[in-house]
């Protein structure tokens, strides 16, 4: 018994990450920060770090579910092994996070779009952990373009609409 945990553990350590399994990290790293440097720029509550770290956890939930499909578990029948429950988890997890950064402050809601940054930075981060990295490319340009862009338009709106009520 012994010798077969041990013989487990070796197998586990003496193996590495496959390329592809270290470049979609890194695109999860890299397109989560994108994200997250937005967010850090405004200082907003979730910025940089938070933002990379919840896209690098979605892209290893999926490369992790992957691996635990090709492992033995027994006869196919036996298997229990579904992506969906995955996607669930890291939504609900990240929406989890992302919901505690909302709140109500003289009857304005606050950080809710930081929260759906978060939300979206999962979504790249399973992107990224199934391959699809063009896919989260789109999607991290489309939300910084939102973010920014978007942004920047309501603050000058915002500024105009105080100068003129002066």
């Amino acid at each position: 018994m012994t010798d077969t945990i041990l013989a487990d553990l070796q197998q586990s350590f003496g193996t590495l990450p496959t390329a592809a399994d270290a470049i979609r990290l890194i695109a999860a790293l890299i397109l989560g920060g994108a994200v997250g440097w937005e967010r850090e720029y405004r200082d907003k509550p979730a910025g940089l770090r938070t933002h990379m770290l919840v896209s690098i956890a979605a892209c290893l939930f999926i490369l992790v579910g992957r691996h635990l499909g090709s492992m033995d578990f027994g006869t196919p029948d036996q298997m229990r092994i579904d992506p969906l429950r995955l996607i669930e988890a890291v939504t609900a997890g990240v929406a989890f996070l992302a919901a505690g950064l909302i709140f109500t402050a003289g009857g304005r809601v606050r950080n809710i779009t930081t929260g759906a940054s978060l939300w979206l930075c999962g979504a790249i981060g399973l992107a990224c952990g199934t391959g699809e990295v063009w896919l989260a490319i789109l999607a991290t340009l489309m939300v910084v373009i939102v973010l920014s862009v978007l942004g920047a338009i309501e603050r000058r709106r915002a500024r105009l609409e105080a100068e003129g009520s002066e």
